[in-house]
Protein backbone atom coordinates (compact mmCIF):
# COMPACT_ATOMS: atom_id res chain seq x y z
CA UNK A 1 0.00 0.00 0.00
CA UNK A 2 1.24 3.50 -0.85
CA UNK A 3 1.01 5.97 1.99
CA UNK A 4 0.60 9.69 1.39
CA UNK A 5 1.21 11.03 4.89
CA UNK A 6 3.27 8.29 6.55
CA UNK A 7 6.93 7.81 5.73
CA UNK A 8 9.83 5.79 7.02
CA UNK A 9 10.75 4.68 9.50
CA UNK A 10 13.79 6.94 9.25
CA UNK A 11 17.00 6.60 11.23
CA UNK A 12 17.33 9.51 13.64
CA UNK A 13 20.37 10.25 15.77
CA UNK A 14 18.08 11.59 18.50
CA UNK A 15 15.00 9.39 18.21
CA UNK A 16 16.29 6.07 16.88
CA UNK A 17 13.92 4.34 14.45
CA UNK A 18 11.22 6.93 13.92
CA UNK A 19 8.01 6.63 11.90
CA UNK A 20 7.18 9.99 10.33
CA UNK A 21 3.74 11.56 10.05
CA UNK A 22 3.43 14.44 7.58
CA UNK A 23 0.88 16.96 8.88
CA UNK A 24 1.12 19.36 5.92
CA UNK A 25 1.25 17.27 2.75
CA UNK A 26 3.51 19.79 1.00
CA UNK A 27 6.17 22.37 1.84
CA UNK A 28 4.04 24.66 4.01
CA UNK A 29 6.00 26.41 6.74
CA UNK A 30 6.54 29.52 8.83
CA UNK A 31 10.18 29.57 7.63
CA UNK A 32 11.99 29.10 4.32
CA UNK A 33 15.30 27.97 5.81
CA UNK A 34 18.41 28.07 3.67
CA UNK A 35 19.41 24.62 4.88
CA UNK A 36 16.05 22.82 4.69
CA UNK A 37 16.53 19.26 3.40
CA UNK A 38 12.89 19.07 2.25
CA UNK A 39 13.50 21.88 -0.23
CA UNK A 40 12.21 25.42 -0.65
CA UNK A 41 9.00 26.42 1.10
CA UNK A 42 6.03 26.55 -1.25
CA UNK A 43 3.67 28.40 1.12
CA UNK A 44 5.17 30.74 3.73
CA UNK A 45 2.37 31.25 6.24
CA UNK A 46 1.32 31.66 9.86
CA UNK A 47 -2.24 30.44 9.25
CA UNK A 48 -3.23 27.40 11.31
CA UNK A 49 -5.82 25.02 9.87
CA UNK A 50 -6.28 21.27 9.18
CA UNK A 51 -3.95 21.13 6.18
CA UNK A 52 -4.22 17.34 6.41
CA UNK A 53 -7.22 16.20 8.49
CA UNK A 54 -6.41 14.08 11.52
CA UNK A 55 -8.85 11.42 10.31
CA UNK A 56 -6.87 10.94 7.08
CA UNK A 57 -3.53 10.59 8.85
CA UNK A 58 -4.87 8.23 11.50
CA UNK A 59 -6.61 6.04 8.91
CA UNK A 60 -3.26 5.64 7.15
CA UNK A 61 -1.56 4.88 10.46
CA UNK A 62 -4.09 2.12 11.17
CA UNK A 63 -3.35 0.63 7.73
CA UNK A 64 0.41 0.97 8.29
CA UNK A 65 0.12 -0.90 11.59
CA UNK A 66 -1.77 -3.76 9.97
CA UNK A 67 0.96 -4.12 7.34
CA UNK A 68 3.88 -3.80 9.78
CA UNK A 69 2.89 -5.72 12.91
CA UNK A 70 6.45 -6.93 13.59
CA UNK A 71 8.33 -3.68 12.93
CA UNK A 72 9.55 -2.13 16.18
CA UNK A 73 9.68 1.65 16.58
CA UNK A 74 11.38 4.01 18.99
CA UNK A 75 9.10 6.98 18.22
CA UNK A 76 6.28 8.24 16.06
CA UNK A 77 7.37 11.70 14.94
CA UNK A 78 5.21 14.54 13.68
CA UNK A 79 7.15 16.48 11.07
CA UNK A 80 7.35 15.86 7.34
CA UNK A 81 7.11 18.50 4.65
CA UNK A 82 6.61 21.60 6.79
CA UNK A 83 5.95 23.01 10.27
CA UNK A 84 3.60 20.56 12.07
CA UNK A 85 2.26 23.12 14.57
CA UNK A 86 0.51 24.83 11.63
CA UNK A 87 -1.93 21.90 11.59
CA UNK A 88 -4.72 22.86 13.99
CA UNK A 89 -5.65 19.17 14.48
CA UNK A 90 -2.23 18.29 15.88
CA UNK A 91 -3.55 17.27 19.35
CA UNK A 92 -5.97 14.75 17.81
CA UNK A 93 -3.13 13.32 15.73
CA UNK A 94 -0.88 12.96 18.78
CA UNK A 95 -3.60 11.28 20.83
CA UNK A 96 -4.63 9.06 17.91
CA UNK A 97 -1.07 7.91 17.27
CA UNK A 98 -0.71 6.99 20.92
CA UNK A 99 -3.96 4.98 20.75
CA UNK A 100 -3.04 3.14 17.54
CA UNK A 101 0.54 2.39 18.58
CA UNK A 102 0.36 1.98 22.37
CA UNK A 103 3.70 2.10 24.08
CA UNK A 104 5.39 4.05 21.27
CA UNK A 105 6.14 7.61 22.40
CA UNK A 106 5.13 10.55 20.20
CA UNK A 107 7.59 13.30 19.30
CA UNK A 108 7.05 16.62 17.51
CA UNK A 109 9.66 18.47 15.49
CA UNK A 110 9.10 22.24 15.47
CA UNK A 111 10.99 25.32 14.34
CA UNK A 112 9.61 27.11 17.45
CA UNK A 113 8.12 30.00 15.45
CA UNK A 114 4.63 29.61 16.97
CA UNK A 115 5.79 28.97 20.54
CA UNK A 116 4.67 32.44 21.62
CA UNK A 117 1.06 31.26 21.16
CA UNK A 118 -0.20 29.72 24.45
CA UNK A 119 -2.61 27.48 22.50
CA UNK A 120 0.24 25.99 20.49
CA UNK A 121 2.25 25.36 23.64
CA UNK A 122 -0.74 23.62 25.25
CA UNK A 123 -1.19 21.42 22.19
CA UNK A 124 2.50 20.49 22.07
CA UNK A 125 2.27 19.44 25.70
CA UNK A 126 0.26 16.39 24.54
CA UNK A 127 3.49 14.91 23.11
CA UNK A 128 6.05 12.74 24.90
CA UNK A 129 9.00 14.61 23.38
CA UNK A 130 9.31 17.97 21.66
CA UNK A 131 12.32 18.87 19.54
CA UNK A 132 12.39 22.65 19.03
CA UNK A 133 15.03 24.34 16.94
CA UNK A 134 16.47 27.78 17.67
CA UNK A 135 19.40 28.80 15.47
CA UNK A 136 20.30 32.15 16.97
CA UNK A 137 19.31 34.53 19.74
CA UNK A 138 19.96 37.50 17.46
CA UNK A 139 17.45 38.79 14.84
CA UNK A 140 19.91 39.26 11.97
CA UNK A 141 21.14 35.64 11.76
CA UNK A 142 17.60 34.33 12.21
CA UNK A 143 16.30 36.50 9.37
CA UNK A 144 19.16 35.46 7.07
CA UNK A 145 19.23 31.76 7.88
CA UNK A 146 15.57 30.96 8.59
CA UNK A 147 13.91 33.40 6.14
CA UNK A 148 10.74 33.69 8.27
CA UNK A 149 7.29 34.87 7.31
CA UNK A 150 7.57 38.70 7.31
CA UNK A 151 5.22 38.97 10.29
CA UNK A 152 7.67 37.02 12.44
CA UNK A 153 10.49 38.84 14.24
CA UNK A 154 9.32 42.20 12.87
CA UNK A 155 10.07 43.56 16.31
CA UNK A 156 13.76 42.71 16.00
CA UNK A 157 15.56 41.75 19.19
CA UNK A 158 12.41 42.10 21.29
CA UNK A 159 10.57 39.58 19.11
CA UNK A 160 13.46 37.09 19.24
CA UNK A 161 13.62 37.53 22.99
CA UNK A 162 9.89 36.81 23.27
CA UNK A 163 10.37 33.59 21.30
CA UNK A 164 13.25 32.49 23.51
CA UNK A 165 11.21 33.23 26.63
CA UNK A 166 8.23 31.33 25.21
CA UNK A 167 10.44 28.24 24.97
CA UNK A 168 11.44 28.68 28.62
CA UNK A 169 7.75 28.98 29.54
CA UNK A 170 6.95 25.82 27.60
CA UNK A 171 9.71 23.97 29.39
CA UNK A 172 8.02 24.78 32.70
CA UNK A 173 4.63 23.64 31.36
CA UNK A 174 5.81 20.45 29.68
CA UNK A 175 6.34 17.16 31.52
CA UNK A 176 8.00 15.34 28.61
CA UNK A 177 11.49 15.40 27.10
CA UNK A 178 12.82 18.53 25.40
CA UNK A 179 15.66 18.29 22.85
CA UNK A 180 16.95 21.64 21.61
CA UNK A 181 18.53 21.75 18.15
CA UNK A 182 20.84 24.53 16.97
CA UNK A 183 21.77 24.48 13.29
CA UNK A 184 25.03 26.24 12.44
CA UNK A 185 25.85 27.63 8.99
CA UNK A 186 29.34 28.86 8.33
CA UNK A 187 29.65 32.63 8.68
CA UNK A 188 25.96 33.18 9.43
CA UNK A 189 25.29 32.20 13.05
CA UNK A 190 28.47 30.52 14.29
CA UNK A 191 30.15 33.55 15.85
CA UNK A 192 31.53 33.81 19.38
CA UNK A 193 28.72 36.27 20.13
CA UNK A 194 26.11 33.68 19.17
CA UNK A 195 27.80 31.04 21.29
CA UNK A 196 27.99 33.24 24.37
CA UNK A 197 24.29 34.09 24.14
CA UNK A 198 23.44 30.38 24.04
CA UNK A 199 25.85 29.67 26.86
CA UNK A 200 23.75 31.96 29.06
CA UNK A 201 20.40 30.77 27.67
CA UNK A 202 20.69 26.97 27.75
CA UNK A 203 20.86 26.66 31.58
CA UNK A 204 17.67 28.72 31.79
CA UNK A 205 15.90 26.49 29.27
CA UNK A 206 17.29 23.30 30.87
CA UNK A 207 16.64 20.98 27.91
CA UNK A 208 17.22 17.26 28.28
CA UNK A 209 19.53 17.41 25.29
CA UNK A 210 21.22 19.95 23.02
CA UNK A 211 22.15 18.99 19.48
CA UNK A 212 24.47 21.32 17.58
CA UNK A 213 24.33 20.28 13.94
CA UNK A 214 25.24 21.50 10.48
CA UNK A 215 24.56 20.66 6.87
CA UNK A 216 25.13 16.97 6.08
CA UNK A 217 22.62 16.67 3.22
CA UNK A 218 21.86 18.95 0.29
CA UNK A 219 20.03 22.07 1.51
CA UNK A 220 17.41 24.24 -0.19
CA UNK A 221 19.78 27.12 -0.97
CA UNK A 222 23.47 27.17 -1.85
CA UNK A 223 24.11 30.04 0.59
CA UNK A 224 23.99 27.56 3.48
CA UNK A 225 27.43 26.06 3.96
CA UNK A 226 28.38 23.61 6.72
CA UNK A 227 30.15 24.86 9.80
CA UNK A 228 33.64 23.52 10.36
CA UNK A 229 34.26 20.45 12.50
CA UNK A 230 36.23 22.62 14.92
CA UNK A 231 33.30 25.01 15.34
CA UNK A 232 30.85 22.17 15.95
CA UNK A 233 33.12 20.61 18.54
CA UNK A 234 33.61 23.93 20.36
CA UNK A 235 29.87 24.59 20.51
CA UNK A 236 29.08 21.07 21.66
CA UNK A 237 31.70 21.14 24.38
CA UNK A 238 30.33 24.49 25.59
CA UNK A 239 26.60 23.69 25.51
CA UNK A 240 26.03 19.96 25.99
CA UNK A 241 27.22 19.90 29.63
CA UNK A 242 24.64 22.62 30.43
CA UNK A 243 21.65 20.31 29.80
CA UNK A 244 19.35 19.07 32.53
CA UNK A 245 20.87 15.64 31.85
CA UNK A 246 24.53 16.06 30.79
CA UNK A 247 25.39 14.20 27.61
CA UNK A 248 28.30 13.49 25.36
CA UNK A 249 28.44 14.94 21.86
CA UNK A 250 27.62 11.67 20.12
CA UNK A 251 24.26 10.56 18.76
CA UNK A 252 21.70 8.70 20.78
CA UNK A 253 21.10 5.29 19.23
CA UNK A 254 17.66 3.80 18.85
CA UNK A 255 16.52 0.90 20.99
CA UNK A 256 14.19 -0.84 18.54
CA UNK A 257 15.65 -4.18 17.42
CA UNK A 258 16.37 -4.80 13.75
CA UNK A 259 13.94 -7.25 12.17
CA UNK A 260 14.21 -6.98 8.40
CA UNK A 261 10.79 -6.86 6.77
CA UNK A 262 10.49 -10.01 4.72
CA UNK A 263 7.07 -8.98 3.41
CA UNK A 264 8.22 -5.71 1.90
CA UNK A 265 11.51 -7.20 0.72
CA UNK A 266 9.57 -9.82 -1.24
CA UNK A 267 7.49 -7.15 -2.99
CA UNK A 268 9.66 -4.86 -5.16
CA UNK A 269 6.81 -2.38 -5.65
CA UNK A 270 6.27 -2.10 -1.89
CA UNK A 271 9.98 -1.39 -1.40
CA UNK A 272 9.93 1.24 -4.16
CA UNK A 273 6.88 2.91 -2.59
CA UNK A 274 8.52 2.99 0.85
CA UNK A 275 11.80 4.37 -0.54
CA UNK A 276 10.08 7.03 -2.65
CA UNK A 277 7.89 8.17 0.26
CA UNK A 278 10.92 8.46 2.54
CA UNK A 279 12.98 10.39 -0.02
CA UNK A 280 10.16 12.91 -0.47
CA UNK A 281 10.89 14.13 3.06
CA UNK A 282 14.70 13.99 3.16
CA UNK A 283 17.61 12.99 0.91
CA UNK A 284 19.24 9.74 2.08
CA UNK A 285 21.83 7.16 1.08
CA UNK A 286 21.11 3.51 0.41
CA UNK A 287 22.67 2.60 3.76
CA UNK A 288 20.52 5.11 5.64
CA UNK A 289 17.37 3.90 3.90
CA UNK A 290 18.18 0.28 4.68
CA UNK A 291 18.66 0.96 8.39
CA UNK A 292 15.62 3.20 8.68
CA UNK A 293 13.16 1.15 6.62
CA UNK A 294 14.43 -2.15 8.02
CA UNK A 295 14.89 -3.60 4.53
CA UNK A 296 18.10 -5.23 3.28
CA UNK A 297 20.48 -2.95 1.41
CA UNK A 298 20.30 -5.22 -1.67
CA UNK A 299 16.57 -4.58 -2.04
CA UNK A 300 17.02 -0.86 -1.34
CA UNK A 301 19.67 -0.52 -4.06
CA UNK A 302 17.43 -2.33 -6.52
CA UNK A 303 14.55 0.03 -5.71
CA UNK A 304 16.80 3.08 -6.06
CA UNK A 305 18.03 1.92 -9.46
CA UNK A 306 14.45 1.41 -10.67
CA UNK A 307 13.21 4.75 -9.34
CA UNK A 308 16.21 6.54 -10.88
CA UNK A 309 15.59 4.93 -14.28
CA UNK A 310 11.93 5.94 -14.08
CA UNK A 311 12.94 9.54 -13.39
CA UNK A 312 11.33 9.72 -9.94
CA UNK A 313 14.58 10.34 -8.04
CA UNK A 314 18.08 11.58 -8.76
CA UNK A 315 21.53 11.28 -7.27
CA UNK A 316 22.69 14.36 -5.44
CA UNK A 317 25.90 14.87 -3.46
CA UNK A 318 28.02 12.11 -1.93
CA UNK A 319 29.00 11.38 1.66
CA UNK A 320 31.90 9.03 2.34
CA UNK A 321 31.76 7.86 -1.27
CA UNK A 322 28.04 6.98 -1.13
CA UNK A 323 25.53 9.13 -3.06
CA UNK A 324 22.50 10.77 -1.55
CA UNK A 325 19.24 10.27 -3.41
CA UNK A 326 16.38 12.74 -3.49
CA UNK A 327 13.15 13.22 -5.40
CA UNK A 328 13.05 15.31 -8.54
CA UNK A 329 11.33 18.68 -8.00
Amino acid sequence: MTFQYIFGPVASSRLGRSLGLDLLGSAICTFDCLYCEVGRTEKLTLERKPYVPAADILAELEAWKRANQDLALDYVTLGGSGEPTLNSEMPAIIDGARRILPGVPVAVLTNSALMTDPEVRAELAHADAVLPSLDSLRPEPLATLNRPNPRLFAGGQQAVGELAEALVTFRKEFAGRLFLEIFLARGLNDSDEDLELFRAYVPRLAPDRVDVVTLSRPGAYAEAQPATAETLQRWREALCPLCATPQDAGPRLGTAPATHSATRAADPQAVQDAVHASLKRRPQTATQLSGALDISRKHIVSALETLEKQGHIKRRTEQDGEPFYGVRH
